[in-house]
């Protein structure tokens, strides 16, 4: 399954062009090109580093534990900001840095593991209700149906009119 794509290479590559080539603002082309100026700055920041190829779709990625323990390394070793970092270890979104951080933050090196995604074994063996049968009812069923379905409406009725009498008596109050 791809990931779905907000903005096509063609029209971040023209907003780039705006920028670079006619010297006009981020913010400028933004309110032109109706986008958040925060995604112009990023795709002008990948196109500088990675060129054309900066502007294409990545594909979604795992990475190691190590890997992650690395990137937070070199954000304190070296003063590296979430973007900085973004760029020199070519992940996508500083979120992802964020999500790591706080993930070491609070449960140390184990927050660092890959969770599993999906739903969970024990989900799978969850079992449906069984269809009803397609046999006539017995008039017992049949008037234990009933009886279940006026009581369902009797509860609705009473919490109606209690409603109702909360509101005329907040009205009352009100003058």
């Amino acid at each position: 399954m791809e990931r779905k794509v907000k903005y096509d290479y063609t029209f971040k590559l023209e907003c780039v062009e705006l920028v670079i080539k006619q010297h006009n603002c981020c913010v400028s082309v933004a309110n032109k090109k109706r986008v958040h100026p925060s995604s112009v700055k990023k795709w002008v920041r990948l196109y500088n580093h990675y060129g054309k190829d900066g502007l294409t779709p990545r594909n979604n990625r795992s990475y190691s534990v190590d890997f992650k323990f690395k990137v937070l390394q070199s954000i304190q070793k070296e003063s590296l900001s979430f973007v900085d970092c973004c760029l020199k270890f070519d992940i996508p979104d500083a979120g992802i840095i964020l999500k790591w951080k706080k993930d070491f933050i609070n449960f140390g090196f184990e927050g660092l593991k890959q969770k599993t995604r999906g739903r969970s074994k024990q989900m799978s063996n969850f079992k449906r209700k069984k269809r009803k049968s397609d046999k006539p009812l017995t008039n017992e069923e049949k008037l234990l149906q009933e009886i279940e379905y006026l009581r369902c409406e009797n509860d609705l009725l009473k919490k109606f009119h209690a409603l109702v009498q909360a509101e005329e008596q907040a009205k009352k109050r009100k003058p």
